[in-house]
């Protein structure tokens, strides 16, 4: 192995190992996108960046001097191509967008694989310690900062036998949440009376008494709480 071979295999190994290690973590709390996802985009994009580092080899003679490749447009490229691949891991749940966190692990595993591909190890290790930093350690610091809960709730009575509005608010302030937002609806034939509400609290545990409050109440024939996310 020449050194030019050699120096491509390091900065397509480099790039294998960084994107492998975001990956991991992502495999790690079940995204859709995760360890072999990650790994494929960073060495796609050091690839194509060797493309342009190397481009004297590409083209031979005189070629070179009328074919011109701009590192930074091929750059440019990577990281538009890889908006895609982002959004193909952003889901709609209900009243949830998950999949937005991946999608930016995407994002700047992409950028790692632009350093490997250029040879800027010293800022693609401190890129991938940063990254695996905020996907870590940030979510311990996001569980212990007093955030609220917002959750999409959801209750059907039969229409004769409905709770009113102010009933309903009097109801989850008892249980400790606010409403942020509320729809009132009837329907199927004007049976049943729905309410179709955003509400959020500070405390977990509420979610909990709301839904066994929920559970008792005869007039009530369904209901449904969602707990927004990332």
């Amino acid at each position: 192995m020449n050194h030019e071979m050699l120096d491509i295999f390091i900065h397509l190994a480099v790039a294998m190992v960084a994107g492998g290690l975001i990956g991991l973590e992502r495999s790690y709390y079940g995204r859709p996108a995760g360890f072999r996802t990650h790994t494929l985009v960073c060495i796609a994009s050091s690839l194509l960046m060797i493309v342009t580092v190397y481009q004297r080899d590409w083209f031979s003679g005189t070629m070179i001097e009328t074919v011109r490749v701009d590192p930074t447009r091929m750059a440019q490229g990577i990281m538009t191509g890889i908006g895609f691949l982002g959004a193909g891991v952003i889901m709609k749940e209900g009243a949830s967008i998950r999949g937005l966190t991946t999608a930016a692990s995407i994002w700047i595993t992409a950028a790692i694989g632009i350093l490997a591909g250029v040879g800027f190890y010293s800022a693609l290790t401190m890129v991938t310690a940063m990254a695996l930093s905020t996907l870590t350690f940030y979510r311990l610091v996001e569980r212990q900062l007093p955030m609220l809960l917002y959750v999409q709730t959801f209750i059907r009575f039969p229409r004769d036998r409905a709770m009113t509005e102010a009933e309903v608010r009097t109801l989850m302030k008892e249980h400790g949440f606010k409403v942020s937002n509320m729809c009132l609806a009837v329907t199927n034939d004007r049976q049943f009376f729905e309410y179709d509400l955003v509400i959020n609290t500070r405390k977990e545990e509420n979610l909990t008494r709301l839904c066994q409050s929920l559970g008792k109440n005869g007039a009530v024939l369904e209901f449904r709480l969602c707990p927004t996310s990332d």
